[in-house]
C-alpha cells in the first residue's frame, strides 16, 4: 500500500507542470492497473503497512476511485483547452484521490474519520471554482454544513471510545460500554448524511446541479460510497444496537426511495434527475447494510460499484449535451437522436444499466438486496415493487424524452461526438457490464 501511496504523492507536484494533462491521466490509469495486480484476502486485511491495509470492500472502492478520477480528467477537456486554471484543477483531483485512497485503506478509526472529512475540501473547491451558475456558492455551503454538522459529534464519541479502550485500530475494537450507543447514533448520522438518506439528502441535488462534470462524477461515483464503506466498517462495534433501532431507518429509507423516485418523474433538469436517482439507489444500499446479513452487505457493495459507474456515465452524457446546446433542460434537449444518432446508443446502454437491466452489476446487486430485504420482512415486497417500477419509469422517461420527439427549433447543427467522448463512455460501460460476468469473484 505504501508504494502506491508514495507514487500518488509524487504525482501531485507533477500536476503543477505545464502541458502535462494527458501524462498525469496515463499515469493514473497505469496506477489503476498496478493496483489491480495486487493480491488481497477477502475476510482479513492484507497488503498491510503503517495503519493501512485492504480487504474486499476497500480494494473494490479504491479501484473505483482510481478509475473514476482518471475518467474525470478525460471528461474535463474544456478546462484543458480553455487553460482555465487547469494545473490547479489537476492538483485538486489528485489531492482528492489521495484523500479517498487514504480513507478507504485506513485501519484506524480516527484516521478514517480525518480523511473522510478531508475529502470535502477538494470537492468544495471543484464546485466553487469550476461550477456553472452563481448558486454554486449556496450549494457549496449546503455541502459543507450538512456533512460537518452531522459528523462532528462522531469525532467527540471517537475521543470517548479512545479514552475507554486505548485504541481506535479496527481489528482491536470490541464492544464494552454504553458509550457505544452514542457511537451507533452519531456514526449512523454521519454516514447516512454522506450517502445520503431520504430527508437529509437536500445537499446532494444542489451540489450535483452546480458542480462541473468532474465534480458530479466524483460525487456520484465515489464520495457517496464513503458513507456505505463507513457503515460496513462500524457494524462490528455497534451490532448490539442495530437489532433494536435499525427497523426504523430501513423503513424510512425504502419509503424515501419510493417517494424520491416519484419525484424524479417531474424533474426537468437532466443533472437533477440523475442526482435524485442516486438517492433512490442509495436507499436500497442503506437497507441492505443495516439488515446485516452477508447477502445484504455484498449486494450493497456490488450496487455501490454499479451505481458509481452508471450514474457517472449518465452525468458524462448530460454534460456532452450541455456542452453543445448550452442547456441541461429536457425541454430544450428533446429529439437528440436526430442530432447525435451514435450517442443515442450510449444513452440506451447507460440508462438500461441505471434501471438494473441485465447484464449490469446493478442487476446483480439489486437481486441480492431484494433477497436480503425480503428475508428480513416479507411485507417489504410492496415497497420494493413500487421502487423497482418507478426506477424503470423515470429512467425510461429520461431516455425517451431526451432522445425522441421533435427537437428544439433553435438547434441546427453540432459535432456528433469526439473519439474522446466515446472512449469515456466505453470506459464507464465496459467494467459495469463485464464484471457482471465474473460475479462469483465478488460472491466468494
Amino acid at each position: 500500500m505504501l508504494k502506491l501511496l508514495i507514487m500518488l504523492i509524487m504525482l501531485i507536484p507533477l500536476c503543477l507542470v505545464n502541458k502535462i494533462w494527458w501524462v498525469v491521466h496515463s499515469l493514473l490509469l497505469m496506477m489503476c492497473f498496478l493496483f489491480m495486480f495486487n493480491f488481497y484476502s477477502i475476510f482479513n486485511y492484507s497488503l498491510i503497512s503503517y495503519y493501512m491495509g485492504v480487504d474486499l470492500f476497500s480494494y473494490m472502492l479504491i479501484m473505483l476511485s482510481f478509475w473514476i478520477c482518471s475518467l474525470m480528467i478525460t471528461s474535463s477537456n474544456n478546462i484543458y483547452f480553455t487553460l482555465y486554471y487547469n494545473n490547479f484543477f489537476l492538483f485538486l483531483i489528485m489531492s482528492l484521490l489521495l484523500m479517498l485512497f487514504l480513507s478507504f485503506s485506513s485501519m484506524n478509526l480516527f484516521s478514517f474519520y480525518l480523511f473522510f472529512e478531508s475529502s470535502l475540501i477538494p470537492t468544495l473547491f471543484l464546485i466553487l471554482g469550476w461550477g456553472y451558475q452563481p448558486e454554486r456558492l449556496q450549494a457549496g455551503i449546503y455541502l459543507i454544513f450538512y456533512t460537518l454538522f452531522a459528523s462532528l459529534p462522531l469525532l467527540l464519541v471517537l475521543f470517548s471510545v479512545y479514552y475507554l479502550v486505548d485504541t481506535l485500530y479496527f481489528p482491536l475494537l470490541i464492544f464494552i460500554t454504553d458509550t457505544y450507543f452514542f457511537l451507533y447514533l452519531f456514526s449512523i448520522l454521519a454516514f447516512l448524511v454522506k450517502m445520503p438518506m431520504f430527508m437529509i439528502h437536500l445537499w446532494l441535488p444542489k451540489a450535483h446541479v452546480e458542480a462541473p462534470i468532474s465534480g458530479s462524477m466524483i460525487l456520484a461515483g465515489v464520495l457517496l460510497k464513503l458513507g456505505g464503506y463507513g457503515l460496513i466498517r462500524m457494524m462490528k462495534f455497534i451490532m448490539v444496537y442495530t437489532h433494536i433501532y435499525n427497523y426504523f431507518i430501513i423503513s424510512l429509507s425504502l419509503m424515501g426511495g419510493m417517494i424520491v423516485s416519484i419525484y424524479c418523474l417531474r424533474q426537468l433538469d437532466l443533472k437533477s434527475l440523475i442526482a435524485y436517482s442516486s438517492v433512490v439507489h442509495m436507499s436500497m444500499v442503506i437497507s441492505g447494510l443495516l439488515i446485516m446479513n452477508w447477502w445484504g452487505v455484498l449486494g450493497s457493495l456490488i450496487l455501490m460499484l454499479g451505481h458509481g459507474l452508471s450514474s457517472s456515465g449518465l452525468f458524462c452524457l448530460a454534460n456532452i449535451i450541455y456542452e453543445r446546446s448550452g442547456s441541461r433542460m429536457l425541454l430544450f434537449n428533446k429529439g437528440m437522436m436526430n442530432f447525435m444518432p451514435m450517442m443515442c446508443l450510449w444513452w440506451f446502454l447507460l440508462s438500461s444499466s441505471n434501471m438494473s437491466a441485465p447484464p449490469s452489476m446493478n442487476l446483480l446487486g439489486e437481486i441480492m438486496l431484494l433477497n436480503s430485504i425480503m428475508s428480513w420482512s416479507w411485507l417489504m415486497i410492496i415497497i420494493l415493487m413500487f421502487l423497482s417500477f418507478f426506477s424503470a419509469m423515470y429512467t425510461l422517461y429520461m431516455y425517451s424524452y431526451s432522445q425522441h420527439g421533435v427537437y428544439y427549433s433553435g438547434l441546427y447543427s453540432f459535432s456528433l461526438g469526439y473519439i474522446r467522448e466515446y472512449h469515456l463512455l466505453l470506459m464507464h460501460w465496459l467494467p459495469l457490464n463485464i464484471l457482471f460476468m465474473n460475479g462469483n469473484y465478488l460472491l466468494m
